[in-house]
């Protein structure tokens, strides 16, 4: 029997990785149903029936069709594992959930995916990076890691004294910029850097970055 659950994407991306990754912290059986970006798969009229944004990815299950992947990420655990969004099971403690997932959505990604894409994608796809962009976004990741250390100093995790969907968000796009060399910015911080060396070890973590190659899956034209 199929699994219900199915992930329309391709895997390499950090936000498709972000639900595979819930659903397999949930234990969920699902299917990641491939698709070819340089084919304009996410442009098929069959595709943008599930989400007219055209962006990779949509979750189905059963008649629900989600897309964006925080909001997948979310509905994923809340119906199979909710102790990754409520903590300690007090409101105070999944407030400070929420709150860390809107600082990783609006304060880490725009910074740490600007960097990512300059040192990682730009140069694959044959193009030379800007300097002045990496340079700029140095400076702003540089401003929100030292808040995430002081976080991190005062709690193990990000949202408290478990582990929570607010640390786990971080990790497909922090998986790339690690690949960068700026990731010292990261290791400089014994808080942080212990912090990301426990969220990357995690067995789910390990499956899910078995689909996320460092040339992002530019160097097997199949895969993408």
């Amino acid at each position: 029997m199929a699994p219900a659950l199915k992930v329309y994407g391709w895997a390499v991306s950090p936000f498709v990785a972000r639900p595979l990754l819930c659903l397999e912290e949930a234990g969920v059986d699902y299917e990641l149903i491939p698709m070819k970006r340089e084919a304009g798969d996410h442009l098929l009229p069959d595709f943008l029936a599930k989400n007219p944004f055209g962006q990779v990815p949509v979750l189905e299950d059963g008649d629900l069709t989600l897309f964006e992947s925080r909001a997948i990420a979310r509905h994923v655990l809340r119906k199979y594992k909710p102790e990754l969004l409520v903590g300690d099971g007090s409101p105070e403690s999944a407030a400070m959930v929420d709150v860390w997932l809107e600082v990783e959505a609006h304060q880490h990604h725009p910074v740490a995916g600007a960097i990512s894409i300059q040192c990682l994608l730009v140069p694959l796809l044959g193009g030379t990076r800007d300097q002045a962009i990496v340079d700029e976004n140095v400076v702003k990741l540089r401003k929100v890691l030292e808040v995430y250390e002081a976080r991190l100093s005062a709690s193990k995790y990000l949202a408290g004294e478990s582990v929570s969907l607010a640390d786990l968000s971080h990790l497909p796009l922090m998986h790339y910029f690690m690949e960068t060399e700026y990731a010292s910015l990261v290791e400089e911080r014994p808080h942080v850097k212990a912090w990301w060396e426990e969220l990357k070890a995690r067995p789910a973590a390990r499956k899910v970055k078995e689909f996320m190659s460092p040339d992002f899956g530019l160097g097997n034209k199949a895969e993408q």
